[in-house]
């Protein structure tokens, strides 16, 4: 597959990447992390997870309360959306390796519920440090950013969900990234009729992450 050359600028992240000589030195050094202000009230750092030479790295925006809780990313609903979605699309969740821009949960309360709330650029541009370190010790094949916090992360303001959206775009060191939907925005869609349709547009992004996988395992 050719992948579409976005614009040639640095991503967020830039060259000031975690190092560690594997993944679990990256989570361990991770969970004393005070780059900014998130850990104060999360729970835990909720690090990625998946194969450490996986060809496809999916790239959500933070841990929700469920992730929050269980120290794992994508368990709650929109992980069970994508699960079946990537089911749907013939992928193997366990080939990939799973995680987030952002590595605490961001909330506010209401009574006793804790309510997501978006990252702002410093907190996206502070974690990007362990995301960069993650992506340099996999070096995947395939990177997807799911929605517009972990293609903010990726590629910067020059790339637009909206505009590049289904796209196979190329960052700028050369790693193939394809831009979709997180899929907890299916999870606010309350039309039925509209969400099986934004389903199955979703499903139709992720059917191209298969020939970014080993043949044997497609």
């Amino acid at each position: 597959m050719t992948a579409l050359r976005a614009p040639k600028l640095p991503p967020v992240f830039g060259t000031d990447h975690a190092e560690g000589s594997s993944l679990g030195k990256l989570h361990h050094d991770a969970e004393d992390c005070r780059r900014c202000d998130l850990y104060r009230d999360a729970t835990q750092v909720v690090f990625g997870e998946g194969p450490k030479d996986a060809a496809v790295v999916l790239v959500g925006e933070q841990p929700g309360d469920h992730e929050d809780l269980a120290g794992r990313p994508f368990v709650g609903p929109a992980g069970r959306l994508l699960d079946e979605c990537l089911h749907e699309a013939e992928i193997d969740r366990s080939l990939c390796y799973v995680t987030n821009a952002v590595k605490h949960f961001k909330f506010e309360l209401r009574g006793k519920r804790r309510l997501h709330t978006r990252p702002n650029a410093g907190e996206i541009k502070a974690c990007a440090f362990w995301l960069g370190g993650e992506l340099d010790l996999i070096r995947p094949s395939l990177i997807v950013a799911l929605g517009a916090t972990a293609l903010y992360s990726l590629m910067g303001r020059s790339v637009g969900l909206t505009k590049r959206r289904g796209e196979v775009l190329e960052t700028v060191t050369g790693t193939p990234l394809l831009v979709t939907i997180h899929p907890s925005y299916l999870l606010r869609i309350r039309s039925r009729g509209d969400a099986a349709e934004a389903r199955r547009h979703f499903i139709s992004d992720l059917e191209q992450v298969k020939s970014y996988l080993p043949r044997q395992e497609q």
